[in-house]
């Protein structure tokens, strides 16, 4: 008798050690035949001997017995047989899904009654919601109900560009003929827009760097800086070649236009030096906006400098980020000087004549110390003054100023 006991602790052991150790490897289906088998290998009582070896339940171990005996083999692919396991949450509770997605309605921000109103539809806060309507549901069913109604996390995008005038797609595909003109016929085209004002100090600047683990770069609290930058640039579409004028003082069409000036004493006429008119894609808006005087005045300033008849083009009101220098060199900028602090305008031109990019972009960049005074008032006389010759196609987008010297 005693020699018996011995035999089973001794059995119960190896077979526990068995499990533990093949246990990680197995999943429910083997799990229950491993417990099956180990039982028709004790035989009388190995049901309940393995069952406490192993914690697998005497009605788990049946059932697996039984699948021993029933095998062929199990489908391919599964560990139990089909409509086994726990039943879904929205067969179970049939409202589930239509009051799910009665809270994942657009209308819900808007509606004052609405509890998630003010609140972030996360998967945790629709479940809670959903709990209080009197559904049993855990925040990972509540996701993937969502992955199965068609739902996914989505951001902001921008798409609205304000009002759209009837003519906007016309005017880009004037626009596009008008660059396509003068590129073949080997004249400067450029695309033009000043940058957001930095901050010139110890002040935080978007974006994360390189750095070694818990020594952040430190910087000012609060963003009051006394000093800015005012970059301005010019993106030459045909060489892929940038200019900046970093300028200190007010962002104003004197400013524009000296900064073009400055690109073509300094790259354009070396590039082009066969030029006779230069094309200028612009905003409709800021410093060299279509109703802005001051900006025709200097350009036709700038056209008797050097001789160049300057062709404007204006993209439509509220499509600024369609303009070529946005996306094809101040969004380099800004990736080169992500994370740095921009601590003097030295800084800020040196970060910015460094941006480079595997497509071969160069930037070159110089500070500009000259004070331009805001609030300059143009006269008829002057403005009548200048050499306008509007296209036919929307005359105030589209326009030619002549040199006073032809």
């Amino acid at each position: 008798m005693f020699w018996c006991r011995f035999e089973v602790v001794v059995n119960l052991r190896q077979v526990k050690a068995r499990f533990l150790r093949l246990k990680r490897h197995l999943d429910e289906r083997t799990r229950r035949l491993f417990a099956a088998a180990e039982s028709e290998t004790i035989g009388r009582g190995g049901i309940s001997a393995v069952s406490v070896a192993t914690g697998i339940s005497r009605r788990v171990i049946r059932q697996g017995m039984k699948e021993l005996q029933a095998l062929p083999i199990k489908p391919e692919g599964r560990t139990r047989r089909p409509g086994g396991g726990r039943k879904r949450a929205a067969n179970e509770d049939p409202s589930l899904l239509a009051d799910l997605e009665r809270l994942l309605e657009p209308v819900t921000r808007g509606d004052p009654e609405s509890p998630l109103r003010w609140t972030c539809k996360s998967v945790r806060n629709l479940a809670d919601e959903l709990g209080r309507q009197g559904h049993s549901i855990s925040y990972r069913s509540v996701a993937r109900l969502l992955d199965g109604l068609g739902y996914s996390l989505q951001a902001n995008r921008k798409t609205r560009e304000g009002s759209s005038h009837p003519d906007r797609n016309a005017q880009f595909e004037y626009l596009y003929a008008k660059v396509r003109r003068f590129q073949r016929a080997g004249q400067p085209v450029i695309s033009v827009d000043t940058k957001k004002k930095e901050q010139v100090g110890d002040y935080k600047n978007q974006g994360r760097e390189w750095r070694p683990k818990g020594n952040p770069e430190e910087v000012q609290i609060h963003d009051f800086a006394k000093k800015h930058a005012r970059p301005y640039g010019v993106y030459d579409q045909t060489r892929n070649e940038g200019w900046v004028s970093v300028g200190v003082d007010h962002d104003t069409a004197a400013f524009a236009v000296e900064s073009i000036r400055r690109w073509w004493r300094w790259m354009g006429r070396r590039a082009y030096p066969a030029a006779a008119q230069l094309l200028i894609t612009a905003d409709a808006g800021g410093s060299n906006g279509v109703r802005l005087r001051l900006w025709k005045v200097e350009l036709q300033k700038l056209a008797d400098d050097t001789g160049l008849q300057i062709t404007v083009c204006h993209f439509p009101p509220g499509t600024s980020k369609w303009n070529k220098i946005e996306h094809r060199l101040f969004s380099y900028i800004s990736q080169n000087w992500r994370g740095q602090p921009l601590l003097s305008h030295e800084v800020v031109v040196n970060l910015i004549a460094n941006t480079k990019t595997k497509q071969g972009l160069k930037v070159h960049a110089k500070l500009d110390t000259n004070e331009y005074p805001s609030g300059i008032k143009v006269t008829d006389e002057e403005l009548a003054a200048v050499l306008l010759k509007p296209e036919k196609f929307h005359g105030n987008w589209n326009y030619r100023i002549l040199p006073k010297s032809l």
